[in-house]
């Protein structure tokens, strides 16, 4: 039996979906897997097994939010997760190592590794560079450094797991890896677990539209965005019987909650924080129209956002920004906003939901 030892670094398993969708994946195909991870709430067990995946997870000493304080986390994610490798190749054993990023480190375990003969499989979850630039603003010699990491990174794969075209052509370009390497392998819901169910009136608080985001609360996401227009509609549009509601954890999570008491929209606005899986179906289930206000920028241009293709399984309209991996998996199930521009994104959410009003009534 072939044995895979998974190391992600971002998130624990299984709440990242794309990892725990190919492990399970693995092990239905007879593949015996592991997964090394931090820690995060709900998942603090040292060592379990689920569905047959034995999950070892080590604790993270901060949340980083500065260059700083990614360098100590990244340095004890490292740390951990080489020691943890050890502990799996004693325990269980594994032929590949499949590294996920961010960051563009684990490669450091990996070739460790290689030099006992297992094989590499680089995933390519973000392009880092361009996280980089969206998150501080700034290139310089920090991003140099990352774009050097990233190039190591795919010189240390035998093949590498692309989740969409504009990433395959940078494993190609950038990464300097042979076309016949890289594979795109798209990112998409477990059906059995997006289920359509009946709505939760309650959730409305009282108002007759509910208008749903479900991701992560970081700068990048465009949260702020998402408020402007809440702002606009509610007190320039006078729709007032919309309610929104938020679902997701991040670094960015406080400082949206202040954002939203500055600009009055605060009892408009629910913030749900990260919940368990029955609650996110439920917040969109009940939701009318769905939104992701994700920044304009090089990183979410090139990047295949999960939560539209979660959108799209419930059959919710969506509104986002105009974004060219955005509109490649949306199509026509999406209006796109301009670039980065509130006022049209409330413009467009306000449409989508007259449009309700019609079909109401027809």
């Amino acid at each position: 039996m072939r044995r895979v030892l998974i190391l992600v670094e971002n998130l624990p398993s299984p709440f990242d979906r794309r990892v725990w969708q190919e492990a399970t994946t693995l092990h239905h195909a007879g593949y015996e897997v592991s997964i090394i991870c931090p820690t995060g709430p709900g998942y603090e067990k040292k060592h379990e097994v689920v569905d047959g995946i034995h999950i070892y997870r080590y604790n993270l000493p901060i949340e980083a939010h500065s260059a700083s304080g990614y360098m100590l986390e990244y340095s004890a994610a490292l740390f951990w997760t080489f020691v943890l490798s050890w502990k799996v190749l004693f325990r269980r054993g594994f032929d590949i190592v499949h590294i996920c990023n961010p960051p563009d480190l684990l490669f450091l375990i990996a070739d460790f590794f290689k030099l006992f003969g297992k094989r590499v499989v680089f995933d390519h979850h973000d392009i880092m560079p361009e996280l980089f630039e969206a998150k501080f603003g700034k290139k310089g010699f920090f991003y140099k450094w990352i774009l050097l990491m990233e190039k190591l990174t795919f010189m240390s794969a035998n093949i590498s797991i692309a989740t969409n075209n504009s990433y395959r052509k940078i494993a190609v370009t950038r990464g300097g890896m042979q076309p016949d390497k890289v594979f795109v392998v798209r990112s998409g819901p477990m059906l059995e677990r997006m289920c359509i169910l009946p709505p939760v009136p309650s959730l409305k608080k009282g108002r007759k539209y509910l208008v749903g985001y479900v991701g992560v609360m970081g700068r990048q996401e465009g949260i702020n965005y998402l408020l402007d227009a809440v702002k606009h509609i509610i007190f320039k549009m006078g729709r007032s019987h919309v309610q929104f509601c938020l679902v997701g954890g991040g670094t960015a999570l406080d400082e949206m909650k202040q954002y939203a008491v500055h600009l009055g929209v605060d009892d408009y606005v629910t913030f749900t924080g990260r919940v368990p899986d029955q609650d996110l179906l439920e917040v969109l289930n009940t939701a009318d129209v769905c939104v992701n206000p994700d920044v304009a920028n090089e990183m979410n241009d090139k990047s295949t956002m999960n939560k539209i293709m979660e959108y799209m399984a419930l059959g919710k309209p969506i509104v986002q920004f105009e974004l060219t991996e955005g509109r490649f998996s949306a199509l026509e199930a999406s209006l796109y906003a301009k670039k980065n521009d509130a006022v049209d994104m409330a413009e467009k959410i306000v449409q989508l939901l007259e449009v309700l009003v019609l079909n109401a009534f027809q």
